[in-house]
């Protein structure tokens, strides 16, 4: 299908990034001059009779109106715009394009959009663009949904910092549903917030960061992290790449307590050593497939997948066995859906081949489908493919994988699983040498980038390389374009990295100031030369800020790193070429937690979010900017359902703030997220945990 993102055009129903609103007259951050000309529809064009410095937009089959009429909120004009028939896309009034209309914005300032309105059906949604100065006009978010009202009420949305590079905004609001919506008395006006994002000078905390080594060491071979909704980390090993604990039966998980620093064991059932995982929307964890038997020595036979799975319920601290898959599956895929089911795909099967056999978990059933209802395409789509859910339900396979060269073709691709097709993206570099790169859905998951970092094959070249590709999948036509090159570390002796050398086994972790952490990697997949180098990189700039402290620990081979809800990234796992495995723990905290107080959330009244809502909260402070992330469930640099949503502001006096949640599970899979609040100084709050998409 196409995708439903174009100039000037919303998304479908079903498929918005939409937010919600309080719908009550709160005032203005502050009394300054609204920047929206003709606010009101007052003075028309006297050639077209249409409101001067307003556009009749939109697109697809759909029969419409737009009509200037006199039942307006103030004055005398509103607009009336009204779909009869809708068999796709949207229509909506939208300021003009140019200097004249289009109201001037600063870099980094908040803006407060509001509009009085009336609306009989509930699929509508305030719609911003941005003019780029160097690509153009784009679209930018979706901020609020509009509840139904019959008679005018006023939305308030605060904008989230305006991108680097934007110097102007058209926005309006979009509908695409049948019914009628008018609109009427439009206004813009500029925060004067602007945040703050000055370099740091030095080495100090405050500018790299600084490690902690724990003193307690894990109890197992973790080759897999889940963050639960309770704090604790679920660390999962089966037999942990030991062949003389599978040849025991000895299968390993331990629950970490990051604040005890403590573990409890956990009885484990099967291997889930290089299993699958995802985390349900109601919080237990889905692990299935792991490993029925290891390669043989000669390399005759390789590793052997199984076709069991297992619920891990952090209630009872317990593992209980499901339905079987359909077929083995060693190192799959996991990736939740929108309605919170899950679709499982590649690995190895119970023979050791590649298994070309979907596996679709329903959340409704809870139990894999069958043959017959799990949609098939029949394609083998490698280990651990980095399948991230897109805003309309279909998935990209990035081209991040393990072992081996990329699949054929340009190496990436959009999979719609209803409808079986497979589309090839172009521009991914050096496609064959995507082996434990890292692949993530950048912040805010809104904005649909995803940035591809590092990787290697040795069978193609003996070292890894640095370089990044970004995607942006709204565009009709997406594809990779090259990002900045990773920075370079050095390795052991202190000998620093020249030329093409980079990294594979990193990690890379969405921060609650939007910004993504770098961390851990060696230069050879082989399990060989740990580079030390750590990095932050800014969506916003697409830069990375260079010469952040390093672990001090080697993180290579089934190394991972997870984002704690204190705002610290826990690391963890090395297992080199010799076949030992480093149990030592690393914390890593951020620049931001020395940066000054943080704020804290107050009150939150209700932690069960429905789509669409507006969730009021209140914090000790002013803040810019709130989000919510998922938490991680990560293994061999894969973690495909790792997302950021933004969460568009509506503020009110005494720090009261409406938090305006999307409207589109594709964009915010149900389940637990961490909810952070940030502030002008660029400091997190702690996280308060939210579960989306009800109890």
């Amino acid at each position: 299908m196409a995708w439903p993102y174009r100039r000037r055009a919303a998304v479908m129903l079903g498929a918005s990034g939409a937010l919600t609103l309080a719908a009550l007259g709160a005032p203005m951050a502050a009394a300054d001059v609204n920047l929206v000309k003709n606010p009101g529809m007052e003075i028309l064009d006297g050639t077209t009779g249409f409101p001067q410095c307003w556009e009749k937009s939109g697109y697809g089959d759909n029969d419409h109106t737009f009509t200037v009429t006199g039942t307006a909120y103030g004055g005398s004009r509103a607009m009336d715009l009204t779909i009869t028939r809708l068999a796709g896309g949207d229509r909506k009034a939208m300021m003009t394009e140019d200097p004249d209309c289009a109201p001037p914005v600063s870099q980094g300032h908040q803006y407060d959009l509001s509009v009085w309105y009336t609306t009989s059906q509930p699929n509508t949604v305030i719609t911003v663009f941005r003019h780029d100065t160097t690509a153009g006009w784009q679209w930018w978010t979706d901020l609020a949904a509009l509840p139904v009202t019959g008679t005018f009420q006023q939305a308030l949305v605060r904008t989230p910092p305006v991108p680097p590079g934007t110097d102007r905004l058209t926005w309006g609001v979009t509908n695409y549903g049948v019914g009628t919506l008018v609109t009427d008395d439009y206004a813009m006006v500029d925060t004067a917030a602007p945040v703050p994002d000055t370099p740091c000078a030095g080495t100090g905390p405050e500018c790299v960061g600084q490690w902690q080594v724990r003193p307690e060491l894990s109890p197992a071979r973790a080759m897999h992290a889940v963050l639960l909704h309770t704090g604790k980390v679920l660390l999962i090993a089966g037999s942990g790449n030991d062949t003389d604990l599978f040849q025991a039966g000895t299968f390993k998980t331990t629950l970490y307590d990051p604040v005890a620093g403590t573990f409890t064991d956990i009885p484990t059932p099967a291997d889930f050593f290089c299993a699958g995982h995802v985390q349900l929307a109601d919080g237990r964890v889905l692990v299935m497939g792991g490993n029925k038997d290891y390669a043989a020595p000669d390399g005759s036979v390789g590793y052997k997948g199984l076709k069991v799975s297992y619920i891990f319920d952090p209630a009872t601290n317990s593992y209980t066995r499901i339905n079987d898959m359909l077929a083995g599956h060693w190192y799959p895929s996991a990736t939740i859906m929108g309605n919170g089911d899950v679709i499982s795909l590649g690995g190895l099967a119970e023979d050791s081949s590649g298994t070309v056999v979907n596996e679709h978990y329903s959340a409704a059933q809870g139990q894999w489908l069958p043959m017959g209802q799990a949609k098939q395409a029949w394609s083998f789509w490698g280990l651990y493919p980095a399948m991230i859910l897109l805003q309309d339900g279909r998935l990209f396979y990035t081209g991040s994988h393990v072992f081996g060269p990329g699949l054929p073709g340009t190496g990436a691709s959009i999979y719609d699983y209803d409808a079986g097709t497979i589309t090839d993206v172009p521009g991914l570099r050096r496609k064959d040498e995507r082996d434990q790169s890292m692949s993530v859905l950048l912040p805010p998951a809104q904005d649909q980038k995803v940035l591809t970092v590092g990787g290697g094959n040795h069978t193609v070249s003996p070292s890894a390389h640095r370089l990044t590709d970004l995607i942006d999948l709204k565009q009709p036509a997406p594809a990779y374009v090259p990002g900045p090159d990773l920075p370079h570390g050095h390795y052991t002796d202190g000998t620093p990295q020249t030329g093409a050398e980079g990294k594979v086994y990193l990690s890379t972790v969405i921060l609650p100031d939007g910004k993504v952490f770098e961390t851990g990697g060696a230069l050879h997949t082989y399990r060989e030369t740990p580079v030390f180098e750590a990095s932050m990189y800014d969506p916003a700039t697409n830069a990375f800020t260079p010469g952040m402290a390093t672990d001090p620990v080697p993180r290579t081979y089934h190394s991972s790193a997870v984002l704690l809800p204190d705002g610290r990234v826990l690391t963890f796992g090395n297992n080199p070429g010799d076949g030992s495995f480093d149990l030592r723990i690393s914390m890593y905290s951020p620049p931001y937690l020395f940066r000054g107080d943080r704020p804290v959330i107050t009150s939150i009244p209700n932690t069960q979010w429905t789509y669409g809502s507006a969730q009021r909260i209140v914090t000790d402070g002013p803040i810019v900017k709130a989000s919510l992330i998922r938490p991680a469930a990560v293994t061999h640099s894969s973690d495909p359902n790792q997302r950021y949503v933004d969460l568009p502001l509506t503020v009110f006096p005494g720090n009261v703030i409406d938090l305006n949640l999307t409207t589109n599970p594709n964009i915010a899979p149900p389940g637990w997220y961490m909810l952070t609040v940030v502030n002008a100084a660029g400091v997190p709050s702690a996280a308060s945990w939210v579960h989306v998409g009800g109890a």
